[in-house]
C-alpha cells in the first residue's frame, strides 16, 4: 500500500471503531438505565459470545440471577420472559465489547505487518485499554453480586471514563490520519485541554448521578426544591469525601459543574473572537450548540425524573460534546 492508501484505510478503520465505541457507550447507558447490568452474573470471555440457544440455557442464566441480592430483594417476582428483556441489554453490551476488540485487533495486526510496530505503538496502547476496559466492566458488575442490589457508582464512573478516554484517543488518531492542517495560529493548549478535562469531570459526576439514581430526586430547576442548595444537607458536607456517596450532593455537584463549564465556554468564545482566531469560529460554534443541547437535555432529564429516553439522549449528546472538544483540542496541538 502507498501512503495515501494507508491513510484512507487507517481513517476508515478508525472511524468504524469510533462509531462502535460510541454505540457501546449508548448501549451501556441504556443497560444502566434499564437496570440490566447484573443480569449476567458470570465472566464469560469466549463462552458468552453466543446468547442462550435453548430453554435449558435460559433457565441456567435465570437461576444464577436468582442467587444475587437484586433478584432476592427487588425483582423476586420477575418471570423468565421479563428476565430475557434485561438479559438482552447486558448481552448486547458485552457482545459489542467483543466485537470492538476483534474489529480493532485484526486490522491492527495487518497494519503492523505493513507499517511496523514502532509506527503503531499508540494504537497498541489503545488496544490494551480496550482489553482493560473489559476487566473493569466485570470489576464493576462484581460489585453488585454479593452485598448490594446495584453496582458501585465509583466503578461505574471508572468504566464510563475509560470508555470516553478510548473514544477520545481513537478520534485523535483518526484526526491524525486525515492530515488536518495545523499550521495556523493557536490558543494556549491549556485552554482547550482544561475545557475537555472539565467535561470529563462532569461525565464522572454524571455516572455518580446515574449509579445512585440521584436524578430521581429534586426534580426541579434552577432550584433544588425550594432552595438552591439541597435542604436535606448542610453546606459543610460538600467538603467531605462522603459527599460523593450522597445523591443530593452529587446532583448539586452535577448541576453546578455544568454552570462552570458553560462560563468557561464563554471565556473561550471571548478569547477566540477578541484575538480573531478565525480558524476556530466554526468549531467553537458547534461546541456551543452541542453544549446548549446538552444543558437543555440535562434540565429536562431532571424535571421528568430521569425518564429513560431523555436520560439516554443526555448521554448521547455527551458523546458529541466530547468528540467536538477533542477536535478543538487537536486543532490547537502540534501533532505531526
Amino acid at each position: 500500500m502507498n501512503e495515501d492508501n494507508n491513510n484512507i484505510y487507517m481513517s476508515s478503520w478508525l472511524l468504524l471503531i469510533t462509531l462502535l465505541v460510541a454505540l457501546m457507550i449508548v448501549v451501556g447507558g441504556l443497560t444502566r438505565l434499564t437496570d440490566s447490568g447484573l443480569s449476567i452474573t458470570e465472566w464469560q470471555l469466549f463462552s458468552g459470545f453466543l446468547p442462550p440457544l435453548s430453554n435449558t440455557e435460559w433457565d441456567n442464566y435465570f437461576n444464577l440471577y436468582k442467587e444475587i441480592p437484586e433478584f432476592k430483594l427487588i425483582n423476586y417476582s420477575m418471570t423468565i420472559n421479563e428476565f430475557k428483556i434485561i438479559f438482552w441489554w447486558e448481552w448486547s453490551h458485552r457482545f459489542l465489547g467483543r466485537l470492538i476488540g476483534i474489529c480493532f485487533l485484526f486490522p491492527l495486526i495487518y497494519l503492523t505487518i505493513k507499517l511496523g510496530f514502532k509506527n503503531l505503538k499508540k494504537l497498541y496502547f489503545i488496544f490494551f485499554l480496550i482489553c482493560f476496559q473489559g476487566f473493569i466492566g466485570w470489576y464493576m458488575v462484581s460489585s453488585g453480586l454479593i452485598d448490594r442490589v446495584d453496582v458501585s457508582h465509583y466503578r461505574l464512573a471508572l468504566h464510563l471514563i475509560i470508555a470516553f478516554i478510548i473514544l477520545s484517543l481513537i478520534l485523535w488518531e483518526y484526526f491524525k490520519s486525515k492530515k488536518i492542517d495545523l499550521s495556523h495560529k493557536r490558543l494556549k493548549i491549556y485552554l482547550p485541554l482544561s475545557f475537555l478535562i472539565l467535561i470529563f469531570c462532569q461525565i464522572s459526576i454524571g455516572a455518580f448521578v446515574s449509579g445512585m439514581d440521584a436524578g430521581t430526586i429534586y426534580n426541579s430547576w434552577p432550584l433544588m426544591g425550594p432552595t438552591y442548595f439541597p435542604d436535606d444537607n448542610e453546606f459543610i458536607n460538600i467538603f467531605k469525601l462522603t459527599a460523593f456517596s450522597d445523591p443530593a450532593l452529587v446532583q448539586f455537584f452535577h448541576r453546578n459543574l455544568a454552570y462552570i463549564i458553560f462560563f468557561y465556554y464563554l471565556i473561550l468564545v471571548y478569547k477566540i473572537y477578541k484575538d480573531n482566531f478565525t480558524r476556530y469560529f466554526f468549531p467553537i460554534k458547534i461546541i456551543g450548540l452541542i453544549l446548549f443541547i446538552q444543558i437543555v437535555l440535562g434540565i429536562f432529564t431532571l424535571l421528568y425524573g430521569a425518564q429513560i429516553y431523555l436520560a439516554s439522549m443526555h448521554q448521547i449528546s455527551s458523546i458529541f460534546l466530547v468528540s467536538s472538544s477533542v477536535y478543538f483540542l487537536y486543532l490547537n496541538s502540534n501533532t505531526n
